[in-house]
């Protein structure tokens, strides 16, 4: 019997001892542009640091941050987030890893429908009858003058691009060129020392950033709009790139986005590697350009 008394208050301490992780959300059902509230509460800390994803950078695409708050009081972790959705659907809200200490946790995930409360034989009523109203020449040059300018102005920008790109970019957009400015912008980023401070997703957003607007200049790829699956298939069909390089894109780009989503949360030597590869890909990326030449020559 004493035997029994001993491992039950064993377990019972070893359940005190841990952390306890609750999310709620609000409400299940939501009109259009309706206000929804989701909660992740972590009780009994006992001094452990709590990660997760920074301020309003929490929910994925389809959800709107109205605001996001967090408080830390005692051994009482909790984060507070109103949101709302603008499209009609049903919305998976995941399970997100919590990082407390050492130990990961994970949320429960929910599934969120919006519904648009308009009704379709819903009767509009106009308070006035609409009448008929004779417009003048200087009428229709009042409510079309800024048409007419925006089309003036439109024209004259479409001349402006030409001309630049035809004589004002030909010395600016060598690969030389664009190695050495996205080595600066690579040293800037170095100098955030997002790496030391343990800022993952502040440091693989600027990182993807920097190299996708390094591949749209240098490999001439719609790399700023493609979606990473999207870009991968492109470079991959496009074989401008080296395989060396297209690994380290994929492998990069990948990771990135995991991150974005709070999916994983990587440590610092894999952030130096990830840094240290890009760099690689960009100083050898002008031998790509050689040989894309050379092969067109042929």
């Amino acid at each position: 019997m004493k035997k029994l008394l001993f491992i039950v208050l064993g377990l019972l301490s070893l359940a005190l001892s841990g952390q306890t992780l609750f999310s709620v959300l609000e409400k299940k059902t939501i009109a259009l542009a309706e206000p929804n509230t989701y909660k992740i509460r972590i009780d009994d800390l006992a001094g452990k640091s709590v990660q997760l994803a920074p301020r309003n950078e929490l929910l994925p695409f389809h959800f709107e941050e109205i605001s996001d708050s967090i408080s830390l009081q005692g051994d009482h972790y909790e984060r507070l987030i109103t949101f709302t959705v603008f499209e009609q659907g049903q919305f998976t809200l995941p399970a997100f890893e919590v990082k407390v200490g050492d130990q990961i946790l994970k949320t429960i995930p929910y599934t969120l429908e919006v519904v648009n409360t308009a009704q379709k034989g819903d009767k509009i009523n106009d308070i006035l009858k609409n009448r008929q109203v004779e417009l003048t020449l200087g009428d229709y040059w009042e409510l079309y003058k800024f048409y007419l300018l925006g089309l003036l102005a439109l024209v004259a920008i479409v001349f402006l691009i030409i001309a630049f790109i035809r004589y004002g970019r030909k010395q600016k957009s060598s690969p030389k060129v664009a190695t050495n400015q996205t080595l600066k912008a690579l040293t800037q980023l170095k100098k955030k020392q997002y790496i030391e401070s343990g800022n993952y997703r502040a440091f693989y957003v600027e990182l993807i950033d920097i190299s996708r607007a390094f591949l749209t200049r240098q490999y001439r790829l719609p790399a700023d709009v493609l979606l990473t699956d999207d870009l991968l298939d492109l470079i991959h069909m496009n074989q401008t790139v080296s395989s060396a390089n297209e690994a380290i894109i994929k492998d990069v780009f990948q990771r990135g986005d995991l991150v974005k989503f709070a999916k994983t949360f990587p440590d610092e030597p894999t952030m130096e590697k990830d840094f240290e590869s890009i760099v690689q890909l960009v100083k050898d990326s002008t031998k790509d350009i050689e040989f894309e030449n050379l092969r067109k020559d042929v």
